[in-house]
């Protein structure tokens, strides 16, 4: 590694002591900017050491290398007695060692602390210690210390100087010497360097304040004394500290010698029979698979396509990776598990073979260079999608088979966003709750990364105050800082050594599962493997519907008619991916009639394609209004199917390649060239060549321009065909099921909640009107999930908000064993907490009985405390208790259920919005576009995506209909608080309609939701 010469004046020097801001909420700078600035102060080497922590290492790895410094890898630790200290990594055995230290260290305390023991450190070979006494303070050396020279030796050993113009340098510098002199173990200089440069001196008080969770008014000697813990200028250790501390810094660094490059990856083999190497038993698989798949013979192009990922995976050495996926997924439908692989993954004929993905290669267009190829050399990335309540079952099985020391989930570095940034803010600056609580309800999440003064000013804080002013710019320089390491939403990663010695493993906040310290962005850099287990909702909807009809997926007879003229209708709540706003306006206009059409549905309304303005050319073209034009004939081969307009992500690499004349690793490149656009602006090379190769051909030049805009839109995110072919088919199965099996699908919704687009109450609406009759809640006869037989549905219990799942199933079995169900009974005799059965009474679980809630809550109350003498219980008298109003019920339903049976809340309302001019959202259904219109309706959803440059589309809900409410950007800023904050809104526009299709264009937003009272109400937010 590149180092700086000494000079006569200020030789070379190594700070050896340095953390970055992924030491949570410890220090400032990123590991790039404290990398920049030592390079730039001409230290010969830096050493980064987060507090008991590895996890800025790989990105260290990588910038110290790009400026030509030496790295050196370390941790800095507390240990239980207060004492301090670096330990510094020296070879690959301390790497190790070091890395299992941290592991141990973490998994004796809970989430986000650790404790360490001197006793721990003993048996760690190839480390270097440097101690951190508060030389200010030091007394004799430990006889700790003794102990552990006789286990190291003192050439392992440092006292480390830390010295910031506090006035007492003589004292610490005099307590240096004494332990040298008394111990034999040499002294250096040591920063303990938190910031990057002085002024950052500030941020790092408040993150002090949030650490420590009190405001900074309060802190005192809590906070550093000055900012002098930045790098230095030589010139400025020059003036603190010896020569010969100072050069001993050079001397630790020279012993320390290990570099990342030198760690080896190696994957578990997976289950391999003996007779079989990993890529014989894969192929073994691989044909057995596809003989299953295709019973009446195998395609030649599929199995010609099969040799030739079998070669590639073969020579990269992936098998064992295969193999380990194929034995999840095989577990998983062995426990009855529904999943399915996802992602580029699903361009794999290899991957369809193993079952690990159901897109038939016949119905598609592979590209299986965006899945695997030689020149990325990156590894396969596979994604399985498992049901959401179930995967867990997966997880432990892969910690069970594999082992707690060679498997374990990837973790992810979760920023400060604009949110938490000025909650954090405002708390060590002292604002009160109420005030944080305030200023966070002022911002919407479409506000962008950096806070702005209006927003303050509408939460009531005056922006000119010096208080105010100080917030803005604290929370504006924690947007982006990292807070805290969480776990990723479900990768594994797996290893054949153990893998706590390539990197710690810590325990998860979640009970049973341990994750990796290093972001899961930072696996590459060893080239480590990681298998995405995910959790998908609507898998678990289609495995109870499923389940409950008694049939599997691959009974679901295909390209059936009514399904595709439902869709077509724009009836598609609850249907997996086809249920937004805007899914829901596409479907009229693009008319499925096909698998494939499902496809394109899934991939158009995507910020690529409306980006690149591809959406509008498309439907024209179906509809038979323009043309369809090709520039070339090898243009025409790839983009056919999609009537000359790309829409995948797949067809931009296939046109890189059959007009451009890429290989297929070039046309990978140029995805990832694709993927960096944001960051760099441009193509780099690929877009020059890209060029070239489309001149060569014979097309114009503005093909290739027109060619590179609609790249740039599939940057902002493109869908691959052939992920959107894997959720076309769970499209395609739950529209069955809402076609044919209203009932049984709405119960699975229900029972799979939280997930999805609409809350139950919408749910519940929908199955209605398909004729479907929903029953309430019932002490007779609701079970714990909702139950569906025929066409009519069953309330559980679970729909009861609070209401714990034991209770509910002590409850059905006495009554399986006859006992009686009165609320009396269910307290005296069952032993029910009152509270839970007074839950039960106000959601009318007895009005099937001829119990109003008033009387069953009256019973309820009737029940008497036991008492130790032996009274006869005495007799309460009957009382004749007026009806619960049905507004009332309503708003209990609501509360209680998030649903009511009864009238929707806008019916007793009805009158009074007459009066204020707002006519049924159905009777726009009947009316012609044009005009002023005037509606009331409850909020349900809130969107703003990115690709609509500022509009907010609101969809709004009465007793007769819900319609779309669309927001132009002009008109967001007057009507925020209302659009952010209104739960019912009275809105003023104009109606447009597009064949079945209406929208309402808001001129005015009135927030009347003082008129809901008390009544519980919620959207569902989205981007």
């Amino acid at each position: 590694m590149a180092t700086l010469p000494e000079t006569e004046t200020h030789p070379a020097y190594v700070e050896l002591c340095c953390q970055s801001n992924l030491s949570f909420l410890q220090a400032t700078a990123t590991v790039e900017a404290l990398v920049e600035r030592a390079a730039q102060l001409g230290y010969a080497g830096l050493a980064i050491t987060e507090e008991c922590s590895l996890i800025s290492a790989p990105r260290a790895h990588v910038a110290a290398r790009e400026a030509g410094l030496k790295l050196i890898l370390g941790s800095r630790f507390r240990l239980v007695d207060g004492q301090e200290l670096v330990l510094l990594v020296q070879d690959a055995r301390g790497y190790a060692a070091l890395a299992q230290l941290i592991g141990l260290a973490r998994g004796r305390a809970g989430k986000g602390d650790y404790r360490l023991e001197w006793a721990d450190l003993f048996p760690c070979p190839g480390l270097l210690a440097i101690l951190l006494p508060d030389w200010g303070r030091a007394g004799e050396p430990p006889a700790i210390l003794a102990e552990l020279s006789r286990h190291w030796g003192r050439e392992r050993l440092r006292l480390g100087l830390v010295l910031r113009y506090r006035g007492d340098h003589s004292q610490r510098l005099a307590g240096l010497r004494r332990w040298m002199e008394g111990t034999g173990i040499r002294g250096l200089a040591c920063g303990a360097v938190t910031m990057a440069r002085r002024r950052e001196r500030f941020l790092l008080d408040v993150l002090t304040a949030i650490r420590l969770g009190r405001p900074l008014s309060e802190l005192g000697w809590a906070l550093a004394a000055n900012g002098e813990a930045h790098l230095r200028s030589r010139a400025q250790l020059d003036t603190l500290y010896p020569q010969n501390l100072l050069a001993e810094t050079l001397a630790v660094a020279a012993s320390c010698t290990f570099s990342l490059d030198s760690l080896r990856y190696r994957y578990p083999p997976g289950t391999c029979p003996l007779e079989r190497s990993p890529e014989e038993h894969l192929r073994f698989l691989a044909k057995a698979g596809l003989g299953l798949r295709y019973p009446d013979g195998i395609p030649g192009k599929v199995a010609r396509q099969l040799e030739e990922e079998l070669r590639i995976v073969h020579e990269l050495g992936y098998g064992p990776y295969f193999l380990t996926v194929h034995e999840i997924v095989q577990f998983a439908k062995s426990r009855g598990i529904l999943c399915q692989g996802r992602g580029s993954a699903a361009n794999s004929v290899l991957c369809y073979a193993l079952g690990i993905t159901e897109v038939d290669p016949t119905r598609g267009n592979l590209l299986f260079s965006r899945f695997l190829s030689r020149e990325r050399g990156e590894p396969p990335d596979i994604d399985v999608d498992f049901e959401h309540e179930r995967r867990e079952e997966v997880i432990q099985f892969v910690f069970a088979r594999y082992g707690r020391r060679h498997a374990a989930l990837t973790a992810s570095v979760r920023h400060y966003r604009p949110r938490s940034a000025l909650r954090d803010a405002a708390r060590a600056l002292g604002f009160s709750t109420a005030e944080q609580d305030a200023l966070g309800r002022g911002l919407a999440w479409w506000d962008g990364r950096r806070l702005r003064p209006e927003r303050l000013r509408e939460a009531g804080f005056d922006p000119e105050s010096p208080a105010v002013q100080r917030l803005l710019v604290v929370a504006n320089a924690l947007v982006g800082l990292p807070r805290h390491l969480s776990q990723h939403v479900g990768g594994m990663v797996l290893s054949a050594e153990p893998l706590d010695a390539l990197v710690p493993i810590e325990p998860a906040r979640m009970a049973g599962r341990t994750v990796i310290q290093w972001d899961k962005n930072d696996l590459d850099l060893l080239g480590i493997l990681k298998v995405d287990l995910l959790a998908l909702g609507m898998l678990s909807v289609l495995r109870r519907a499923l389940d409950d009809l008694g049939c599997t997926l691959a009974d679901i007879p295909p390209e059936d008619p009514a399904v595709y003229a439902m869709l077509q209708r724009g009836e598609s709540l609850g249907v997996f991916q086809v249920e937004s706003r805007a899914q829901m306006s596409m479907l009229p206009r693009l008319k499925p009639r096909c698998f494939y059409d499902l496809v394109i549905e899934v991939a158009i309304i995507r910020p690529g394609p409306i980006q690149g303005g591809m959406v509008h050319p498309y439907l024209r073209r179906r509809e038979g209004l323009e043309p369809v034009h090709y520039p070339g004939p090898e243009v025409r081969k790839v983009l056919e199917r999609t009537l000359g307009v790309p829409i995948f992500q797949e067809q931009v690499m296939q046109i890189a390649m059959e007009a451009a004349g890429f290989d297929g690793d070039a046309a990978d490149g140029l995805r990832r060239a694709m993927a960096a656009w944001r960051r760099h602006g441009n193509l780099g090379p690929y877009q020059e060549r890209l060029r070239e190769g489309l001149r060569a051909r014979g097309y114009d030049d503005t093909f290739a321009q027109q060619l590179c805009q609609q790249i740039q839109g599939f940057a902002e995110y493109g869908f691959p065909e052939s992920h959107a072919a894997s959720f076309a088919l769970l499209v395609y199965a739950s529209a069955w099921l809402k076609c044919h099996h209203p009932a049984v699908f709405s119960a699975a919704l229900l029972n799979s909640q939280p997930m999805g687009f609409y809350a139950p109450a919408q749910i519940v609406r929908e199955a209605r009107e398909r004729g479907v009759t929903v029953l309430p809640l019932s002490i007779r006869h609701s079970v714990w999930d909702s139950r569906a037989h025929g066409r009519t549905l069953r309330l559980g219990f679970h729909q009861l908000r609070g209401l714990p799942r034991e209770v509910a199933q002590r409850i059905v079995a006495w009554r399986e064993q006859g006992g009686a169900l009165d609320p009396v009974a269910l307290v005296q005799e069952l032993g029910c907490p009152r509270a839970e059965v007074e839950r039960l009474a106000r959601a009318g679980a007895w009005e099937e009985e001829g119990l109003d809630r008033r009387q069953s809550l009256w019973q309820v109350a009737a029940v008497r405390a036991a008492t130790p003498l032996p009274l006869a219980p005495a007799a309460e008298p009957k009382m004749a208790l007026a009806a619960t109003p049905a507004a009332t019920r309503c708003r209990i339903d609501y509360a209680q259920l998030g649903l009511s049976l009864g009238p929707h809340p806008l019916h007793f309302l009805r009158p009074h919005l007459q009066a204020e001019g707002c006519r049924p959202i159905a009777e726009l259904g009947r009316a012609f576009a044009g005009g002023a219109r005037r509606i009331a309706g409850l909020v349900t959803h809130r969107q703003r995506p990115a690709t609509a440059h500022g509009t907010v589309f609101l969809t709004l809900e009465d007793e007769s209909d819900r319609i779309n409410v669309i927001v132009w950007p002009s008109q967001v800023e007057p009507w925020r608080r209302a659009i952010l904050q209104g739960r019912l809104l009275v809105v003023s526009g104009t109606l447009e309609r597009e064949g079945r299709v209406r929208h309402l264009i808001a001129h005015r937003l009135e927030d009347y939701s003082h008129w809901l009272g008390k009544l519980a109400t919620s959207s569902r937010d989205f981007c």
